[in-house]
């Protein structure tokens, strides 16, 4: 599944919400699937944007407003815990965090970046 953005794996949950949001853009459109209208140019007929890139914007914009809490903030002391130990075999679940990192790289966006608000809301708007 192409949306632009390279390197960023979909997960399950992320995969199933874009199924079901195809389905209802098909629906809203009243067009069949025998049809064989392709999903973008059915968004474009309904002038909304691909789920992916709103879950991303979402993302980056509460991570943004992470980054801008106070080092004291419990809310931000969550999100850069590390916890100790070893994980277990196989491969490691992603963190939040690793995730909304991976969006700041597709996006070219810096930690520097967040401090201001005004700033940030214009470098991770869509479309």
């Amino acid at each position: 599944m192409s949306n632009g953005i390279q390197d960023i794996t979909l997960t399950f949950s992320t995969l199933l919400v874009t199924i079901i949001m195809i389905f209802i853009i098909i629906w809203m459109c009243d067009v069949k699937v025998k049809d064989k209208v392709s999903s973008k140019e059915l968004r474009e007929r309904l002038e909304i944007d691909d789920i992916i890139l709103i879950l991303h914007q979402k993302r980056l914009r509460w991570y943004g407003h992470m980054l801008r809490k106070e080092d004291t903030d419990c809310v931000k002391k969550c999100m850069e815990y590390e916890v100790e130990g070893s994980r277990p075999r196989g491969r490691p679940k992603g963190t939040w965090r690793e995730v909304a990192q991976k969006d700041c790289q597709a996006h070219n966006l810096n930690k520097e970046d967040a401090v201001d608000h005004l700033r940030w809301k214009k470098l991770i708007k869509i479309g």
